[in-house]
């Protein structure tokens, strides 16, 4: 009977029924409904139409831009690279593969699989110099490998074959996990007869069984020496929100590699699995109200097109912009060689030369069994970019936006390409570039606005539950925002418990309850970048602007106090080790001191903090200690190509021996140097009623602003809109 089940269910799993993690079920909750194409009228193929027209376009704006091409229509098997930063194509990737299924350590029988196959980035000196129509530089493959259950760091010469083995060295854990780690972990448990009885007598049918592979971070010498992780179940019987369902306290401790089932932990049997009434969240399953406030459809038309266009599949250029733009399996995107135009020479100057999400730390604050090992490294642990979801075009991104997809390789080294999963677009919400208006006493009727559209880079990651858009905005005024929007599904705690009334005063509920037997827990988020500024070049320092009040002197002024910023260079890293407080403020600058403006200030940008949060984890808590880069805010270190990913290279069950705040305890010289900033932004999420059963996206952001980078306002001298020049949309009621 047991095997029948197992059957039973295998092919529910393979058939596409149970999409368990990789598959990602998040639309829009309620209303709106989704927009759909048939909702808007497409003005940039219908330049005709009454609905849109377009008398006159500004004289500076004749010079109509190349649309980006369809991508749906790209071949990714012809691709070739046009730029050394450009991802591995899938030619490149198979030919990898190749000369690594060659390789002696590869020819064994041995259980192997490929956790990682990119670009191996040539040195940055020769990439600096490089200029298109030069030849190609070296094209090298970075491998990250399993064989006979050790870990590989390899670099592969495309073009000679050679295979370099590095020293990994005596660094703890394990590569990200591979697709295939995950999917295959999930069903393992069933082979197990005390798991499948376990779950029939919890009263859930194996065909409505969902099941998650659970990262479990570092707790002690018990859990080394092999890859281990845990898998926890959940009830599909009803809704497709099974997150809401969960089999509570029962963890299945799992051996990666053989799939041996080592231990299973069941100690909620008293505790329901939650209803699945008013859990799902698809449009599609949702009952009319005449009473819901509905919006009509918007969209932002362009009858002449994008003002943008992505050369060589990966160089977008934009109003004053130009970068480099490509999807990662471990960071999502990166962009890199962002270079902003210089309004009074014309010149390209360089701003930052990559940037990219580092790492996501997610802990969540419940000590007992069930949950105490929750504490996971999104980025190291599942690869951000593995888990990215195709984009949904006019939901997730509006109408002119362009598509690109992420090309990589599978466990065993076959590529496959993971479509529309980064999108470009530009954005225009109302908002205001410049204004000023005189008022009448001056007697000048002067009023002057300029409109802010803005560039948008963004991919989404659903993450199991949760789901992040991260958004990268380019702005005209030089202007770089990073933004990120949590959305998706509570990770939720089942619980007798159905009103608040019958909970004992004492009780720790680790949380909130949301509905009836359901708690969500409060957890932390934070998401660290990689920024290698490079202001005017790669030699740059950084400044710590202190603001600090000042009293004056007796009889000096009517005024008993102000405000004076107090400049302060740092000279190693620990000078560069920031924690953000409101009552001792500070500006964080990065500047090149050998570049300076007509009236001697250095040129420089800096970064300018939103809303975020601080870890408040003991620092000697295992997963702080692996979580350890988030400790500061802002860190500053020399560039080092081996230093990328802020909670080390193999961050699986490490022990965070090898993160941003070990190396940075070097205390290495920064002044004048080629320095990366390292920036985390945080969230402290306590969760509400309104989070159920899938969460409204809440956001925070941090900019990197020019500072005395230009000589004057950048943007002074863009023309403002006028009627004649927008296309006039008339509603459908009206023609």
């Amino acid at each position: 009977m047991e095997s029948i089940n197992f059957l039973r269910f295998l092919f529910i799993f393979l058939s596409g029924a149970l999409v368990l993690l990789f598959i990602t079920w998040v639309h829009l909750p309620y209303a709106p409904r989704p927009t759909t194409t048939t909702d808007l009228l497409d003005c940039s193929t219908n330049t005709n139409s009454p609905w849109c027209t377009s008398k006159n376009r500004f004289q500076s704006t004749n010079n109509i831009l190349k649309r980006p091409p369809n991508r749906k229509h790209h071949h990714h098997e012809s691709s070739t690279p046009r730029h050394p930063l450009d991802p591995l194509t899938i030619s490149e990737i198979n030919k990898v593969r190749t000369i690594l299924k060659s390789h002696t350590l590869f020819k064994s029988s041995s259980p192997s699989a490929f956790h990682s196959i990119v670009l191996e980035d040539p040195d940055k000196s020769l990439v600096l110099k490089w200029k298109k129509g030069d030849p190609m530089l070296p094209r090298k493959a970075a491998v990250v490998a399993r064989v006979a259950g050790k870990s590989y760091v390899l670099t592969v010469d495309i073009s000679t074959g050679e295979v370099a083995v590095q020293e990994t060295g005596s660094r703890s854990g394990y590569p990200t996990m591979t697709i295939e780690d995950m999917t295959s972990s999930t069903w393992a448990p069933l082979s197990n007869g005390d798991f499948n009885r376990t779950i029939i007598e919890r009263g859930v049918d194996l065909k409505d069984l969902a099941c998650l592979p659970i990262s479990l971070g570092w707790f002690g010498e018990n859990e080394e020496n092999r890859r281990l992780i845990k898998v926890q179940c959940y009830s599909m019987k009803g809704t497709a929100n099974f997150y809401m369902r969960p089999i509570e306290g029962l963890t299945v401790l799992l051996d990666m590699d053989t799939k041996e089932v080592v231990e299973i932990s069941d100690k909620g049997r008293s505790i329901p699995i939650p209803k699945a009434a008013n859990t799902d969240y698809r449009f599609s399953v949702q009952e009319s109200n005449p009473e819901m406030m509905f919006v009509n459809p918007i969209s932002i038309e362009q009858p002449k097109g994008p003002s943008f266009t992505v050369e060589d599949e990966h160089l977008v250029k934009w109003a004053n912009w130009e970068f480099h733009l490509k999807p990662d399996p471990r960071a999502g995107v990166i962009i890199s060689r962002a270079k902003v135009r210089d309004p009074d020479s014309g010149e390209m100057r360089n701003v930052m030369y990559k940037g990219f999400t580092s790492e996501l730390f997610v802990p969540y604050m419940d000590p007992t069994d069930a949950w105490y090992f929750k504490t996971y490294m999104d980025a190291g642990e599942y690869g951000f970019g593995l888990q990215a979801m195709p984009l949904d075009p006019l939901n997730d991104c509006p109408r002119n936006a362009y598509y690109m997809d992420g090309v990589f390789a599978a466990g065993d080294g076959t590529p496959y390409v993971r479509s529309n999963m980064v999108c470009v677009f530009e954005s225009y919400a109302g908002d205001i570039g410049w204004r000023h208006s005189e008022s009448p006493i001056t007697g000048m009727e002067i009023r002057e606005v300029r409109p802010k559209v803005t560039l948008v880079v963004r991919m989404a990651a659903s993450v199991a539950n949760y789901d992040y858009i991260v958004d990268w905005e380019f702005q005209t005024d030089g202007l770089i925002r990073i933004k990120v929007g949590l959305s998706g599904i509570l990770m939720v705690k089942g619980t007798s418990y159905v009103n608040t009334n019958q909970i004992p005063g004492q009780e720790n509920l680790y949380g909130t309850l949301l509905s009836e037997n359901v708690i969500g827990v409060v957890h932390d988020h934070y998401i660290t970048f990689y920024l290698d500024m490079d202001i005017d070049g790669s030699d740059n320092s950084f400044v710590k602007l202190n603001i600090q009040k000042q009293q004056t002197s007796p009889g000096e002024s009517p005024r008993r106090s102000y405000l004076k910023a107090i400049r302060n260079v740092a000279k190693t890293e620990k000078d560069a080790q920031i924690q953000l407080k409101l009552y001792d403020p500070s500006e964080f600058h990065v500047v090149n001191p050998t570049t300076r403006t007509r009236v001697g200030n250095p040129v420089g940008y800096k970064v300018v903090p939103g809303g975020t949060a601080a870890s408040l984890l003991d620092h000697d808590d295992p997963p702080q200690k692996r979580g350890a880069f988030t400790n500061n805010q802002i860190w500053v270190t020399p560039y080092n190509q081996s230093e990328q990913w802020a909670g080390g290279l193999f961050v699986y069950q490490s022990q965070g021996e090898d993160t941003l705040a070990v190396w940075s305890e070097r205390d290495r010289p920064i002044e004048n140097k080629d320095i990366v900033l390292w920036y985390t932004l945080g969230f402290h999420h306590v969760p509400c009623q309104e989070d159920f059963p899938i969460m409204p996206t809440v956001s925070s952001s941090f900019d990197l602003k020019p500072v005395n980078f230009f000589e004057s306002n950048p943007i002074l001298r863009i023309p403002p809109n006028f009627e004649k020049d927008l296309p006039v949309c008339k509603p459908a009621a009206s023609t």
